[in-house]
């Protein structure tokens, strides 16, 4: 039986993006030539691997069942094809989009390009805001290093912690809150402000507050931490967020920073990519200068 292995990449591209027109961006190829591709795979399975359900296709249910051997064969091949090359960062020319939280890009987004440009001066970095969605950019390939605050739980991201940081109060000089010692009972009377790109009055400090009888008042929520810490500058509201990542921040807005009267564990930092890039030799190099730029801050 003759086999065309290329039919494996059109194959695993097709089962990733769930469409013709995807699959062939991905592959660099024409939407008639992966038309042509599904066709020999189609008469080669007698499956019809995708149909057409209203204006989108789905994979049946050998495509589904098939999907993770075809991918790992996929990823076989490429190693054993690539395996004796070596990356010369000097040459490399790539775009990577990196999509971290504003505070975090706030605090390392110049060193990392920085770095990236020392070592690979023909790698351009594209920073996206961080959106209300999760995971199904970096699924599609849009996304290459993301950060969070949790694990993935899908088994196809893959993730590194790679630090922890503790929270911490900002008010303006010469805050009620600066006169005298900051009591559990003082923090709740204040007026606050969360961080929360989706808009949510309520975090984690309104349950460890309810532990201890007391309630806050949330008198507005902020998309993001460089929007939160400059109103806290011009009101007398008040925000807790993590502190290394906007240390930086607070200092250069002339902020005092007063410890939480609450004991909560602290924030875990994640980056998360795509199982398509773990054996992507440019893509380690990015994850570990991403990672080295980071773990930086909690030195």
């Amino acid at each position: 039986m003759q086999l065309d292995l290329n039919l494996l990449t059109a194959l695993d591209a097709l089962l990733e993006e769930g469409s013709v027109t995807g699959a062939a961006a991905r592959l660099h190829v024409t939407a008639p030539a992966m038309s042509r591709s599904l066709g020999r795979i189609r008469k080669a399975t007698g499956d019809q691997i995708l149909v057409r359900t209203g204006r989108s296709m789905v994979p049946t249910s050998r495509a589904l069942a098939m999907r993770a051997q075809v991918h790992a064969l996929v990823q076989q091949a490429h190693q054993l094809l690539s395996a004796q090359q070596e990356l010369d960062l000097a040459a490399l020319d790539r775009v990577f989009t990196v999509r971290w939280h504003d505070a975090l890009t706030a605090a390392c987004g110049t060193d990392l390009i920085t770095a990236v440009h020392r070592q690979a001066p023909g790698v351009r970095l594209r920073l996206s805001a961080e959106p209300g969605t999760d995971d199904a950019e970096l699924r599609r390939g849009e996304v290459d290093l993301e950060s969070s605050a949790g694990a993935p739980t899908l088994p196809d991201i893959r993730h590194r912690l790679v630090g922890s940081d503790r929270l911490v109060v900002a008010v303006r000089p010469g805050h009620p809150l600066t006169d005298g010692p900051l009591t559990i009972e003082r923090y709740a009377a204040a007026e606050h402000l969360t961080v929360s790109r989706r808009g949510s009055l309520r975090d984690p400090v309104d349950d460890a507050l309810t532990t201890h009888g007391l309630e806050r008042r949330v008198a507005a929520a902020g998309p993001t931490a460089a929007f939160a810490l400059q109103l806290v500058l011009d009101t007398d509201l008040v925000v807790t967020l993590p502190d290394a990542v906007t240390r930086a921040a607070r200092d250069q807005l002339g902020l005092v920073t007063l410890p939480l009267p609450l004991q909560l564990p602290e924030v875990p930092l994640y980056l998360l990519w795509h199982q398509r890039y773990d054996d992507d030799l440019p893509h380690a190099w990015l994850r570990d200068l991403a990672t080295e730029t980071v773990q930086a801050l909690f030195a």
